[in-house]
């Protein structure tokens, strides 16, 4: 049922985009608001910056929503020789692992290994020229090399065991179902971000909490440069609301474009075309099968695949991860799954699990996106750097330009630090706030023990919430879920009939707090219920009608909410939630 819309918001309005057209200029402007912009966001609010961010889409859509939710070094990066940068994202591993506890969680991976010394004469081809030439899997001797290398990396800033090996008996009595002809496995510790859209969201409130002079809003382009471009070393930018289709001009000092793939384009749409990326293709599926889930017994099996490609099996709660392809992705920069890659996963899975069947009635999940990797000619994209670098030039006008190539999620804090520190350079002033050890948003006082996460939810049930929905709470927002329990409780509340996750004054919480601007937004990134295919054909219909209300919608709008959601999750997930019925 359509709720009745709320008198206090008038039809269309949007409380981020009216913010920037009654006060349109900033320093600084970031375009794009993936896991890179946001956290520069961030960092530049605790400043004291003058700071706008805005994003076309919702946050974390692209690229930093569809990764395979790792937070790792990158030991494969070593036979590339990109030493700092496996330095650099150990040492944020560690970080992120003590200030985003709430999100970031050690990974025990282990790689099963089949040869004892094959790719020896493959490995220096692959290090001195970035082409493997005919696939040749790595063989024990190689990969003890580079866990070694890792473990001396790893040390730094943190406390994660050292990798250990296993001969055949050993390692089928821990992983029965691995193929029985292995000689090895080799397990060590990695880290997994297991809701990257809220991670990201989070980042984006230490920002908006510094203060009026960082502001952030979603579903807004910039969409070109403005007519005339005000007072000297000043660029306006056209920015579009795309929710109202309201266009209005906004000036900066400085524009920071952090829009991953899409950096030529923006740069082009400026009328300063580059040639800086050429990203690459990477799909996932996720699984509901409990035979695999049992397989992985709690670890993510790491290895290399018949062709070369490094691949994953992980579990994440009661569904099973696995990816990822790394295609060029041309000109395609909204891809999705297809039914080759699909082919393809299952074929890596039964490689080391041979005796496992999966089918395609298992998938309850998939995604794809492109990353913003750096133009490569001919260098396989396996071999692509993922090591990030900052491009600067100057707008008509006069305002800096910085372009973002390249970059990853492990690294995004130290990345963030890193532009903002040229930022601040070019503004000429210090930096008074240091991020390296600042707890990130609901990982403040995160309990995190098994004990201690009992006592938090005793401690908060009770007045309406039990220690189900206090569980939930805790796990979707950190610590922060004290702050949403209050909330709650403030006025009559009642769970959605379609799910025990949600209720009616939580979607109140998100629209007011969390910047929604579409039913899809809440099912994919503010929760993880599509995620873990628990969204149905009720669930949309359901959502969508208590957002009205709250977001201003009619009945007509409402039900384009409806159609826009189940088809998103059907073309670009491959997810059915059965038939509507309006």
């Amino acid at each position: 049922m359509v709720q009745t819309p709320d008198p206090t918001r008038p039809e269309g309005s949007r409380a981020g985009a009216d913010a920037l057209r009654a006060r349109p200029a900033a320093k600084v402007l970031i375009i794009g608001g993936g896991i890179n912009g946001v956290g520069t966001f961030r960092d530049l609010a605790l400043q004291g910056v003058d700071v706008t961010l805005v994003e076309r889409g919702d946050y974390c859509e692209g690229a930093s929503g569809a990764s395979s939710h790792m937070i790792h070094g990158g030991i494969r990066y070593l036979e590339n020789g990109e030493f700092r940068l496996v330095r650099e994202s150990v040492v944020e591993r560690n970080r992120l692992l003590r200030i985003a506890p709430h999100y970031v969680k050690a990974l025990r991976t282990t790689i099963p290994i089949f040869s004892t010394f094959s790719g020896i004469l493959n490995a220096p081809l692959r290090f001195l020229t970035h082409r493997s030439g005919k696939p040749r899997e790595r063989g024990a001797f190689l990969i003890k090399i580079g866990l070694a290398l890792y473990d001396a990396f790893s040390r730094e800033g943190g406390s994660v065991p050292r990798h250990r090996f296993l001969g055949r008996k050993k390692a089928l009595a821990e992983l029965p179902l691995l193929r029985p002809d292995l000689k090895y496995t080799a397990t060590y510790f990695d880290a997994s971000v297991h809701n990257p859209e809220r991670l990201t969201l989070d980042v984006l409130h230490d920002g908006l909490a510094a203060g009026d002079h960082a502001r952030a809003t979603n579903y807004v382009s910039a969409v070109g440069l403005a007519e005339g471009t005000g007072a000297p070393s000043v660029t306006t930018v056209r920015l579009r609301d795309e929710l109202t289709g309201t266009e209005f001009d906004f000036a900066a000092d400085v524009v920071v474009n952090t829009t991953g793939a899409w950096v030529d384009l923006t740069n082009g749409a400026f009328g300063a075309p580059t040639r800086f990326m050429g990203g690459t293709k990477g799909s996932h599926i996720v699984l509901a099968h409990a035979g695999l889930l049992a397989a992985c017994a709690g670890r993510e099996i790491f290895f290399e695949h018949s062709d070369g490609r490094i691949v994953l099996i992980y579990p994440l709660g009661d569904r099973v991860l696995v990816g990822t392809t790394d295609i060029d992705a041309g000109a395609d920069l909204a891809p999705t799954c297809t039914d080759d890659e699909v082919d393809y996963f299952f074929d890596l899975i039964h490689h080391v699990f041979p005796t496992i069947d999966v089918g395609r009635d298992s998938i309850v999940y998939t995604f794809s996106g492109v990353r913003p990797l750096p133009r490569h000619d001919d260098t396989a994209p396996g071999f692509v750097s993922r090591d990030y670098r900052i491009e600067r030039s100057e707008l008509p006008g006069g305002a800096t330009a910085l372009s973002l190539v390249g970059g990853k999620w492990t690294t995004f804090r130290a990345l963030s630090e890193h532009l903002a520190d040229q930022i601040l350079g070019i503004l000429g002033r210090p930096r008074i706030v240091n991020t390296a050890e600042l707890a990130i948003g609901g990982g403040k006082g995160f309990p995190t023990t098994a004990e201690a996460v009992g006592r938090w939810i005793e401690d908060h049930t009770g007045k309406g919430i039990d220690a189900a929905r206090a569980e939930v709470l805790l796990a979707r927002y950190g610590t922060r879920a004290a702050h949403v329990i209050e909330f709650l409780r403030e006025g009559e509340d009642s769970r959605l009939e379609s799910t025990g996750e949600l209720s009616v004054r939580e979607l109140a919480w998100m629209a007011l707090h969390e910047q929604v601007g579409h039913t899809i937004d809440i099912l994919v990134r503010r929760t993880s219920l599509a995620f873990r295919g628990h969204v149905t054909a009720e669930l949309v219909k359901e959502v969508s009608g208590h957002c009205a209300g709250l977001l201003g919608w009619d009945e007509h709008q409402t039900w384009r909410e409806v159609q826009h959601a189940t088809a998103t999750l059907a073309e670009r997930h491959r997810v059915n939630v059965g038939q509507l019925v309006d």
